[in-house]
């Protein structure tokens, strides 16, 4: 395995669990949204870097559809917050 390859997994293990820490944590919803957005792009980001290193494009289509999920993920929570301040009001 190659050493920047491992360099990658740890410096993004260390930035994950960070972000497992802020999801399970909280205090809000909205934290936890934004970190599980971090964590999605963190995923990516390895996965890019991966590809890159390996000189392949065999994990594209994993990378569209983390994508897919983070941007749908993303409106679904702006959609069930903003209806429920509005419900407070």
């Amino acid at each position: 395995m190659n050493a920047l390859l491992i360099a990658i997994y740890v410096v993004f293990g260390a930035a994950a669990l960070i972000t497992l820490f802020r999801i399970v944590r909280g205090p809000s919803i909205l934290d936890r949204a934004v970190a599980s957005d971090v964590l999605l792009t963190e995923v990516m980001c390895v996965l890019g870097a991966e590809m890159a290193i390996n000189h392949h494009t065999r994990s594209l289509p994993v990378l569209l559809i983390i994508a897919a999920v983070g941007v749908f993920g993303s409106i679904s929570i702006a959609r069930f917050v903003a209806r429920r301040d509005n419900t407070d009001q």
